[in-house]
């Protein structure tokens, strides 16, 4: 069984070919931060013929833990997603933002592994005309590889099971 530090460096050098990542994040809460940004535009036959252009974005937040209680999931997720509402700008351009929690941890509780499964999180700009922010959380248990997510989150296994292939269910 890898160590939690180990666990997270893997995940980070994943993240690291796309993603500016932040080894020493701005919250005591995190250990490290990373973020993504598109700038998409599409025209016809000259680039001074715009039909549209759109800014999407990720900030996504690690956090290891020994072992994941309700009231530590509880904190993370508030703080993840506060922290990454704060990073956006709904401009005119601006489609989405998505704010992204990944907790690493050696024991994953029952009440923590529910509250993740149900947890939905979603906030529109000028009723969606400005973009929208979605939230996506997953817990991977090292020690038995078990990975627990929300309904957003559920494109983040295989990410994960990429990084730790010799994961079970």
């Amino acid at each position: 069984m890898p160590d939690l530090t180990h666990a997270l460096e893997k995940v980070l050098r994943a993240y690291d070919r796309y993603y500016d990542v932040d080894r020493l994040p701005s919250s005591p809460l995190f250990d490290a931060r990373a973020s993504f940004q598109l700038h998409d535009e599409q025209y016809v036959l000259v680039r001074s013929a715009k039909i549209s252009e759109a800014d999407s974005r990720e900030q996504v937040f690690f956090a290891i833990r020994e072992e994941l209680t309700q009231s530590v999931y509880e904190e993370l997720d508030t703080a993840a997603w506060e922290e990454g509402l704060s990073c956006v700008d709904p401009g005119p351009n601006h489609r989405n933002t998505d704010i992204i929690l990944i907790i690493l941890t050696n024991h994953l509780s029952e009440e923590a592994g529910k509250t993740i499964r149900k947890r939905r999180r979603y906030k529109s700009y000028r009723l969606g005309l400005r973009g929208w922010s979605d939230f996506r959380v997953i817990a991977y248990e090292l020690s038995s590889g078990m990975m627990v997510t929300n309904r957003q989150g559920r494109m983040l296994e295989k990410t994960l099971r990429n990084i730790f292939p010799q994961t079970g269910s």
